[in-house]
């Protein structure tokens, strides 16, 4: 570059700031459908693999689907403080390991995490960036034939998940999104949650909620 030559400034856009993203709602609701779906869209998140102390059910590996612990193992998570939030869930405690999300958030990397709205609450309190998403079923009556379409549970089990549906369901005006994944419509919730990250990386937070149904 001569003396005559004006400089040429060059400016980079800058990087958008990782998503934490909560996802929450009645186990059955479709939420891990839905995470799969995305993903299977090449969209870029690393999903929270939390912590439990229940045994692992036919197929479920550790450090997959889940990191299974024994009670002593998980008393020791909470005393170090290796937990952003845990809670007891269906009779057993499970957590959210705090590195994993500040470790993947440090790389520039969307996290998901998946847990009910009493962990989605504790979350939002210690980091009020996050961005919480309630999947809903369009009834109860869809939640009670998913549950029992899996045949894992015995009917105490299952009346036990009905009940914390329909409790959980009572909450969801406490977030600042709600979808309801309707029956075979899948994809359309999953166009509806692309949507909401996609405004929330813009920097318009403005929730969009639909009304529930049922």
């Amino acid at each position: 570059m001569t003396a005559t030559q004006p400089a040429t400034i060059l400016y980079m856009k800058p990087k958008p700031k990782p998503l934490l993203v909560v996802l929450s709602g009645p186990s059955g609701a479709g939420k891990d459908a839905v995470l799969d779906e995305l993903a299977r869209r090449g969209v870029a998140f690393h999903r929270v693999i939390t912590a439990t102390t229940r045994p692992p059910r036919v197929n479920e590996r550790h450090g997959v689907d889940y990191f299974f612990r024994t009670d002593r193992e998980f008393d020791m998570m909470i005393n170090n403080g290796g937990l952003l939030e845990h809670a007891v869930v269906y009779g057993h405690r499970s957590g959210v390991p705090k590195r994993q999300v500040l470790d993947k958030l440090a790389e520039g990397i969307d996290v998901v995490v998946r847990t009910d709205v009493q962990g989605a609450a504790s979350i939002k309190e210690k980091m009020p960036e996050a961005v919480r998403i309630f999947i809903a079923p369009s009834s109860i009556e869809e939640i009670e034939e998913r549950i029992r379409a899996r045949n894992s549970d015995d009917e105490e089990r299952i009346r036990r998940r009905i009940d914390t549906a329909k409790s959980e369901l009572a909450r969801s005006g406490e977030f600042e999104h709600v979808i309801i994944n309707k029956p075979g419509k899948l994809e359309e919730t999953v166009d509806e949650l692309v949507a909401i990250l996609a405004r929330a990386r813009a920097g318009d937070e403005k929730p969009r909620k639909r009304n529930r149904a049922g």
